[in-house]
């Protein structure tokens, strides 16, 4: 049975948990969860704006 090469495993999805202890995290791996986080706040933002948009939509329709 021949082994497994690194390319085909299936990558481990990167996670991150608020307060997680990162002593143990190298530059490069801080550096994905950096990453990670600020594509989770730049989801976050446009969920929120998304929201607010609706609610002022609804704000607009029942003050009249």
């Amino acid at each position: 049975m021949p082994a497994i090469e690194d390319d085909e495993r299936p990558k481990k999805k990167i996670t991150h948990e608020l307060g997680q202890d990162v002593a143990l995290l190298s530059v490069e791996e801080l550096g994905l969860r950096v990453a990670l986080l600020q594509q989770e706040i730049e989801r976050l933002e446009a969920a929120k704006a998304k929201k607010l948009a609706s609610r002022d939509v609804a704000d607009q329709f029942f003050k009249r």
